[in-house]
């Protein structure tokens, strides 16, 4: 029961990661503020608990929604103790030199702006609270590119550094702030992305596991109770020393090129003396 008599904000919490997080914070104690727009899906979630997790419809591109959300927690309940930064979707899809202005803007207030003021409207109901802690939500996409769409990758590149930075302006509170980079993670991310049909969707995520599986040194999918689990560390006394840092969650994707650490598949210099054994044997006919 780490988090008994804490209160917990979570966006983005209807499905996947946030859903995980929710459950998990609730089961160890707290009450929780479960917010999405998918209103059917925190209703059912906030039905399914004994009523530690209390559902509120939160848009993150509206700012007067988060403001509601932060406004109503801290005043049920005294104040906010942890709050989870966890809502977003792919974004807009086109590379840079296809991108359309709004298509550009819409996806930074969702997964950047909505940090930001989600953090903008916490902090007064946080400030001073013994263990107060922030969790932004990243992405291994904001180390490089390769692994989502342009929009995508710059703005979980910039929760990055807000995380830091906002570290070091709330650290006269005691509020630390934390941010999770996770990989491969097999959530409706993928299949709202891909605008896959209802009826296909299992298929898919099914398929996104094994590509994942075979793609990292950890030969599973990652799973929402992964990061949430990652979130609960960074959120409890466990966590107390942790601040202004980023910790990846990506099954060992990001460690290095596949032949690094799969002993059957040939390294560059493997492939360049072969290369080299070819073209000796042909000279030598």
């Amino acid at each position: 029961m780490r988090f008994s008599g804490k209160t917990v904000v979570i966006t983005g919490a209807a499905s996947g990661i946030g859903e995980a997080a929710a459950k998990l914070f609730a089961n160890e104690g707290a009450t929780v503020y479960a917010a999405d727009i998918d209103e059917a899906g925190g209703q059912a979630l906030a039905e399914s608990s004994d009523g530690s997790i209390r559902f509120q419809r939160c848009d993150v591109t509206s700012c007067e929604d988060i403001r509601a959300l932060m406004d109503r927690a801290g005043e049920e309940t005294g104040g906010i103790d942890v709050l989870f930064n966890n809502a977003g979707a792919g974004g807009a899809r086109p590379p840079i030199h296809e991108i359309e202005p709004d298509e550009w803007d819409l996806t930074m207030d969702l997964l950047l702006r909505s940090v930001a003021m989600g953090i903008r409207y916490a902090v007064p109901h946080m400030q001073h609270r013994h263990g107060a802690s922030i969790v932004n939500v990243s992405s291994i996409s904001a180390v490089g590119p390769g692994y989502a769409p342009t929009a995508y990758s710059v703005a979980k590149a910039a929760v990055l550094h807000l995380t830091k930075m906002a570290a070091a302006d709330l650290a006269q509170f005691g509020i630390r702030v934390n941010v999770l980079q996770p990989g491969f993670i097999n959530t409706n991310i993928f299949t709202s992305a891909l605008e896959i049909p209802d009826e296909l969707v299992p298929t898919v995520k099914n398929a996104i596991s094994q590509i994942a599986s075979d793609a990292q040194p950890v030969k599973r999918s990652g799973q929402p109770e992964d990061i949430a689990q990652a979130c609960a560390y960074l959120a409890s006394e466990a966590g107390s020393f942790v601040n202004g840092t980023s910790l990846i969650i990506d099954g060992g994707m990001t460690i290095g090129p596949r032949y690094s650490w799969d002993p059957d598949e040939p390294d560059m210099f493997e492939s360049l003396r072969a290369m080299e054994e070819a073209a000796k044997k042909g000279a030598s006919e």
